[in-house]
């Protein structure tokens, strides 16, 4: 197999097993489990796919896809209750998988395409509508409305990358610098607590006036 493939899988594993985790949090049964999974592990691919015109979307294509969510459902309700801070594992995961996915989003756009502008985007929307579709699901706070960086580090995971691979960098080496770029912003600002300035309203205007 090839690496943009071993990395397409990993990153819906990844991904499968958060959504798994979200239905351990909330009690569910196995089949909450797998459907938690799936939509998870295929969420982010699969608006990448229609944004492209890739149709049908790849786990139509390649049914090995909606296989290994399922199995990593099974796991994950079978081993879930060992875990002791299943959130904690939940978001260490999803940093994992937004840093594969990130690259193989951008290198599908980059295919489809050849353009880098479209790579980026598409790498940044695979890499993180999975865990915008879990959280949904789970009625829980989106992971973009959390205060810690995680669309930029999707963003700048796409852009080395892409960077890399517009001059003509290996594929490994292009791949494996968007994976650790990715995960570094994201892993940094998960345990040291990295944040951007956000928006607050100004002096003398009410909070709820929004003109």
């Amino acid at each position: 197999m090839s690496l943009l493939l071993y990395l397409d899988y990993a990153g819906v594993a990844l991904f499968a097993a958060t959504g798994a985790l979200a239905a351990s949090r909330k009690q569910l049964d196995l089949i909450g489990f797998l459907f938690f999974a799936t939509v998870t592990g295929t969420g982010g691919g699969t608006v990448r796919d229609i944004i492209l015109g890739r149709l049908p979307v790849f786990w139509v294509v390649n049914p090995s896809y909606i296989l290994i969510c399922c199995a990593v459902g099974v796991l994950v309700f079978f081993t879930a209750h060992l875990v002791e801070s299943r959130y904690k594992l939940l978001i260490w995961l999803d940093a994992i998988g937004l840093s594969a996915y990130c690259v193989m989003g951008a290198a599908k756009g980059m295919a489809a395409t050849g353009s880098p502008t479209i790579a980026i985007v598409t790498g940044m929307m695979t890499a993180t509508l999975g865990g915008v579709l879990r959280d949904l699901l789970a009625n829980e706070p989106s992971v973009l409305l959390r205060p810690e960086i995680y669309i930029t580090a999707a963003l700048i995971g796409a852009c080395v990358f892409t960077g890399a691979f517009m001059l003509a960098a290996p594929l490994y080496w292009a791949s494996a610098g968007g994976v650790l770029a990715a995960f570094m912003v994201r892993g940094g600002a998960l345990y040291f607590g990295w944040t951007f300035p956000r928006y607050g309203h100004q002096a003398g205007r009410h909070p709820d006036d929004v003109m």
